[in-house]
């Protein structure tokens, strides 16, 4: 089945909700773009369900149930489900994530079931953590939780580059590359998160503990971008790796978000206009 939107329009969703993964999805080509591209932004849809500041828990919680429902029955039936699921809250919800289906049908047909498994398995986890309140009593909750919704990515992305590279990567190291990315943010957001009324730390943590946390999770990432070959997958991680120890830099020098021109600069390093 072809998808429903073209890649461009995709990327101009991805361009309008992603400064950090738009310009290593554009280090993609082809196929793989494709696969990483819904991807990405099926994971973005249900990631603006958790954070909705609007939302009560348990409609959060209803609808990521749902999505997981949705995302185990055919494509055919697929858009139906999740056209009924969001009906109710649909004034509410953005565009990214009223068009769920679009991105898993966007995703080529030999790996779209994994790709919509990896969706529905990280909306049922946020579900359970929308029900907890998202309470993270200690090292051990955090690690579930940057696990679910970020390590797991990184596995994903490790069998969508075997699968469309015959690549073979470290999935121990796939996980801590996801996981460092998540944790940078976290300790980035923190302010935000709590007006929210939500908060990642641990128990007893202040940013001191979530910062050694941050490095030893981008310890293993760097590990993992390392056994990378040369090339556009290679390139895909290493610019949001470079911008999470550039951001844990920020922050530790009492700065806030990278600017744009820090983020092109760090781009640019990474992707000489006369390299490959």
């Amino acid at each position: 089945m072809g998808p429903s939107m073209s890649l461009p329009a995709s990327l101009e969703m991805l361009k309008a909700t992603s400064r950090t993964f738009f310009l290593p999805i554009m280090q993609l080509e082809g196929r793989l773009q494709s696969a990483v591209a819904g991807a990405y932004l099926g994971f973005r849809a249900i990631d603006e369900i958790e954070d909705h500041p609007r939302l009560a828990a348990d409609e959060k919680a209803r609808l990521l149930d749902g999505v997981d429902d949705a995302m185990q029955v055919s494509p055919e039936r697929r858009e139906e489900r999740l056209r009924v699921l969001f009906e109710p809250a649909r004034a509410a919800l953005p565009p990214v994530t009223r068009k769920l289906a679009d991105w898993v049908r966007m995703v080529p047909a030999e790996v779209a079931p994994r790709v919509a498994d990896a969706i529905g398995s990280m909306a049922l986890r946020m579900a359970a953590w929308a029900q907890a309140d998202w309470q993270v009593e200690d090292e051990g909750g955090l690690d579930r939780y940057t696990y679910g919704v970020a390590g797991a990515v990184g596995v994903l992305l490790a069998d969508l580059w075997a699968w469309h590279d015959g690549l073979q990567t470290d999935r121990r190291l796939a996980v801590g590359f996801g996981r460092g990315l998540q944790s940078v943010n976290i300790l980035r957001n923190r302010e935000e998160d709590r007006e929210r009324g939500v908060d990642f730390f641990p128990a007893g943590w202040g940013p001191e503990h979530m910062t050694a946390y941050c490095r030893h999770q981008l310890a293993l990432a760097d590990a993992y971008v390392e056994q990378l070959p040369p090339g556009s997958i290679r390139r895909f991680c290493e610019i949001p790796l470079r911008l999470a120890h550039a951001t844990l830099e920020a922050l530790a020098e009492g700065r806030g978000k990278l600017s744009r021109r820090e983020v092109l600069a760090v781009v640019a390093n990474v992707c000489p206009a006369d390299g490959p």
